[in-house]
Protein backbone atom coordinates (compact mmCIF):
# COMPACT_ATOMS: atom_id res chain seq x y z
CA UNK A 1 0.00 0.00 0.00
CA UNK A 2 2.87 2.41 0.90
CA UNK A 3 2.13 5.47 -1.25
CA UNK A 4 -1.30 4.39 -2.40
CA UNK A 5 -4.38 6.27 -1.28
CA UNK A 6 -6.38 4.29 1.27
CA UNK A 7 -9.74 2.85 0.31
CA UNK A 8 -12.93 2.36 2.29
CA UNK A 9 -14.77 -0.60 0.78
CA UNK A 10 -18.42 -1.53 1.28
CA UNK A 11 -19.07 -4.99 -0.14
CA UNK A 12 -22.63 -6.12 -0.83
CA UNK A 13 -23.85 -9.47 0.49
CA UNK A 14 -24.83 -10.49 -3.03
CA UNK A 15 -22.15 -9.53 -5.55
CA UNK A 16 -23.65 -8.60 -8.91
CA UNK A 17 -20.37 -7.20 -10.20
CA UNK A 18 -21.49 -3.56 -10.01
CA UNK A 19 -19.05 -1.21 -8.32
CA UNK A 20 -19.25 2.51 -7.62
CA UNK A 21 -16.03 4.50 -7.20
CA UNK A 22 -17.27 7.26 -4.93
CA UNK A 23 -15.41 10.56 -4.37
CA UNK A 24 -16.16 13.09 -1.63
CA UNK A 25 -17.05 16.77 -1.89
CA UNK A 26 -14.77 19.74 -1.32
CA UNK A 27 -15.22 20.12 2.41
CA UNK A 28 -16.09 16.74 3.90
CA UNK A 29 -14.04 13.51 3.99
CA UNK A 30 -14.87 10.05 2.67
CA UNK A 31 -16.36 9.01 6.02
CA UNK A 32 -18.77 11.94 6.45
CA UNK A 33 -22.37 11.16 7.38
CA UNK A 34 -23.43 11.68 3.75
CA UNK A 35 -20.75 9.39 2.34
CA UNK A 36 -21.31 6.74 5.00
CA UNK A 37 -25.06 6.69 4.51
CA UNK A 38 -24.91 6.50 0.73
CA UNK A 39 -22.27 3.78 0.74
CA UNK A 40 -24.14 1.57 3.19
CA UNK A 41 -27.46 2.01 1.39
CA UNK A 42 -25.91 1.23 -1.98
CA UNK A 43 -24.20 -1.88 -0.60
CA UNK A 44 -27.51 -3.01 0.90
CA UNK A 45 -28.96 -2.93 -2.62
CA UNK A 46 -26.18 -4.95 -4.20
CA UNK A 47 -23.75 -2.26 -5.34
CA UNK A 48 -20.18 -2.45 -4.08
CA UNK A 49 -18.72 0.92 -3.11
CA UNK A 50 -15.11 2.10 -2.97
CA UNK A 51 -14.39 5.44 -1.32
CA UNK A 52 -11.10 7.32 -1.45
CA UNK A 53 -9.79 10.78 -0.62
CA UNK A 54 -8.11 13.30 -2.86
CA UNK A 55 -4.55 14.21 -1.79
CA UNK A 56 -5.54 17.41 0.01
CA UNK A 57 -8.15 15.59 2.12
CA UNK A 58 -5.75 12.75 2.90
CA UNK A 59 -3.27 15.40 4.06
CA UNK A 60 -5.93 16.97 6.27
CA UNK A 61 -6.51 13.59 7.86
CA UNK A 62 -2.79 13.10 8.53
CA UNK A 63 -2.04 16.58 9.88
CA UNK A 64 -5.36 17.85 11.20
CA UNK A 65 -4.80 21.06 9.21
CA UNK A 66 -7.17 22.75 6.78
CA UNK A 67 -6.02 22.55 3.19
CA UNK A 68 -8.00 23.77 0.17
CA UNK A 69 -8.71 21.35 -2.66
CA UNK A 70 -5.86 20.53 -5.00
CA UNK A 71 -5.70 22.06 -8.46
CA UNK A 72 -7.90 20.32 -11.00
CA UNK A 73 -5.02 18.56 -12.75
CA UNK A 74 -4.06 16.90 -9.46
CA UNK A 75 -7.66 15.93 -8.72
CA UNK A 76 -8.06 14.42 -12.18
CA UNK A 77 -4.83 12.45 -11.95
CA UNK A 78 -5.75 11.18 -8.51
CA UNK A 79 -9.21 10.03 -9.60
CA UNK A 80 -7.81 8.40 -12.75
CA UNK A 81 -5.34 6.47 -10.62
CA UNK A 82 -8.23 5.11 -8.57
CA UNK A 83 -10.15 4.14 -11.73
CA UNK A 84 -7.18 2.21 -13.05
CA UNK A 85 -6.65 0.54 -9.69
CA UNK A 86 -10.33 -0.41 -9.39
CA UNK A 87 -10.34 -1.96 -12.87
CA UNK A 88 -7.18 -3.91 -12.05
CA UNK A 89 -8.01 -5.08 -8.52
CA UNK A 90 -11.78 -5.43 -8.52
CA UNK A 91 -12.18 -6.66 -12.10
CA UNK A 92 -15.75 -5.34 -12.02
CA UNK A 93 -18.47 -6.44 -14.36
CA UNK A 94 -19.42 -2.77 -14.47
CA UNK A 95 -17.62 0.18 -12.87
CA UNK A 96 -19.47 3.42 -12.27
CA UNK A 97 -17.69 6.57 -11.14
CA UNK A 98 -19.02 9.64 -9.40
CA UNK A 99 -19.24 11.54 -6.20
CA UNK A 100 -20.66 14.29 -4.09
CA UNK A 101 -20.34 17.80 -5.53
CA UNK A 102 -16.62 18.27 -6.34
CA UNK A 103 -16.14 14.51 -6.55
CA UNK A 104 -18.94 14.24 -9.10
CA UNK A 105 -17.53 17.11 -11.12
CA UNK A 106 -14.10 15.48 -11.35
CA UNK A 107 -15.71 12.15 -12.26
CA UNK A 108 -17.74 13.79 -15.02
CA UNK A 109 -14.56 15.23 -16.52
CA UNK A 110 -13.04 11.75 -16.73
CA UNK A 111 -16.19 9.89 -17.72
CA UNK A 112 -16.00 10.24 -21.49
CA UNK A 113 -12.42 9.04 -21.96
CA UNK A 114 -12.91 6.09 -19.63
CA UNK A 115 -16.29 5.19 -21.09
CA UNK A 116 -14.91 5.17 -24.63
CA UNK A 117 -11.91 3.21 -23.37
CA UNK A 118 -14.16 0.55 -21.87
CA UNK A 119 -13.13 1.10 -18.24
CA UNK A 120 -16.31 2.81 -17.05
CA UNK A 121 -19.98 2.04 -17.67
CA UNK A 122 -21.47 5.29 -16.41
CA UNK A 123 -21.24 8.20 -13.96
CA UNK A 124 -23.38 9.32 -11.02
CA UNK A 125 -23.13 12.91 -9.75
CA UNK A 126 -24.79 13.79 -6.46
CA UNK A 127 -25.35 17.52 -6.16
CA UNK A 128 -23.37 18.61 -9.22
CA UNK A 129 -21.74 22.05 -8.75
CA UNK A 130 -22.91 23.64 -11.99
CA UNK A 131 -21.44 26.95 -10.82
CA UNK A 132 -19.87 28.37 -7.64
CA UNK A 133 -22.36 29.61 -5.07
CA UNK A 134 -23.41 33.16 -5.86
CA UNK A 135 -21.62 33.12 -9.25
CA UNK A 136 -24.11 31.69 -11.76
CA UNK A 137 -22.14 33.19 -14.64
CA UNK A 138 -19.17 30.88 -13.99
CA UNK A 139 -20.60 27.71 -15.46
CA UNK A 140 -18.94 24.30 -15.21
CA UNK A 141 -20.93 22.73 -18.02
CA UNK A 142 -18.83 22.94 -21.19
CA UNK A 143 -17.74 19.29 -21.08
CA UNK A 144 -21.31 18.15 -20.38
CA UNK A 145 -22.72 19.26 -23.73
CA UNK A 146 -21.17 16.49 -25.84
CA UNK A 147 -20.96 13.70 -23.26
CA UNK A 148 -21.85 10.22 -24.54
CA UNK A 149 -21.14 8.39 -21.27
CA UNK A 150 -24.46 7.61 -19.53
CA UNK A 151 -24.64 9.98 -16.58
CA UNK A 152 -27.12 10.45 -13.75
CA UNK A 153 -27.29 13.77 -11.92
CA UNK A 154 -29.29 13.82 -8.69
CA UNK A 155 -29.96 17.42 -7.68
CA UNK A 156 -32.03 19.32 -5.14
CA UNK A 157 -34.51 21.69 -6.79
CA UNK A 158 -33.15 24.63 -4.78
CA UNK A 159 -29.45 23.73 -4.89
CA UNK A 160 -27.50 27.01 -4.66
CA UNK A 161 -24.91 25.56 -7.06
CA UNK A 162 -27.50 24.80 -9.72
CA UNK A 163 -31.23 24.83 -9.08
CA UNK A 164 -33.86 23.28 -11.32
CA UNK A 165 -34.79 26.45 -13.18
CA UNK A 166 -31.14 27.14 -14.00
CA UNK A 167 -30.16 23.62 -14.96
CA UNK A 168 -33.13 23.07 -17.25
CA UNK A 169 -31.81 25.98 -19.32
CA UNK A 170 -28.32 24.51 -19.77
CA UNK A 171 -27.34 22.72 -23.02
CA UNK A 172 -26.70 19.31 -21.48
CA UNK A 173 -26.07 16.14 -23.47
CA UNK A 174 -28.93 13.71 -24.03
CA UNK A 175 -26.75 11.13 -22.24
CA UNK A 176 -27.37 13.00 -18.97
CA UNK A 177 -30.52 12.33 -17.01
CA UNK A 178 -31.48 14.44 -14.01
CA UNK A 179 -33.47 13.30 -11.02
CA UNK A 180 -34.85 16.17 -8.96
CA UNK A 181 -35.35 16.09 -5.20
CA UNK A 182 -38.16 18.46 -4.30
CA UNK A 183 -37.04 21.42 -2.16
CA UNK A 184 -33.62 19.81 -1.57
CA UNK A 185 -30.52 21.96 -1.08
CA UNK A 186 -26.95 21.04 -2.06
CA UNK A 187 -26.94 18.28 0.56
CA UNK A 188 -30.48 17.21 -0.43
CA UNK A 189 -31.92 18.72 2.75
CA UNK A 190 -35.47 20.05 2.30
CA UNK A 191 -37.22 22.61 4.45
CA UNK A 192 -39.61 21.19 7.04
CA UNK A 193 -42.64 22.75 5.35
CA UNK A 194 -41.93 20.73 2.19
CA UNK A 195 -43.18 17.55 3.82
CA UNK A 196 -40.00 15.68 2.94
CA UNK A 197 -36.99 14.72 5.06
CA UNK A 198 -33.33 14.60 4.19
CA UNK A 199 -33.25 10.85 4.80
CA UNK A 200 -36.13 10.36 2.35
CA UNK A 201 -34.19 12.31 -0.27
CA UNK A 202 -31.02 10.30 0.40
CA UNK A 203 -33.00 7.10 -0.02
CA UNK A 204 -34.57 8.38 -3.24
CA UNK A 205 -31.13 9.29 -4.59
CA UNK A 206 -29.84 5.80 -3.80
CA UNK A 207 -32.84 4.16 -5.47
CA UNK A 208 -32.30 6.24 -8.60
CA UNK A 209 -28.60 5.40 -8.65
CA UNK A 210 -29.24 1.67 -8.27
CA UNK A 211 -31.88 1.71 -11.02
CA UNK A 212 -29.55 3.68 -13.30
CA UNK A 213 -26.72 1.19 -12.74
CA UNK A 214 -28.91 -1.88 -13.04
CA UNK A 215 -30.27 -0.71 -16.39
CA UNK A 216 -26.74 -0.64 -17.78
CA UNK A 217 -25.60 -4.08 -16.65
CA UNK A 218 -26.89 -6.91 -18.80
Amino acid sequence: MSNRIAWLVDKPEADFGRWFLFAHGAGAPMDSDFMQAFSSMLAAQGVGVVRFEFPYMAERRRTGGRRPPNKMDVLLASFQEQIDRAVSELKPRALFIGGKSLGGRVASMLAEENFVGGKVTGAVCLGYPFHPQGKPEKLRTEHLADLTCPTLVVQGTRDALGNREEVEGFPLSAAIQCHWLEDGDHDFKPRRASGFTQLQHWQSAVEQAVAFMSARVS
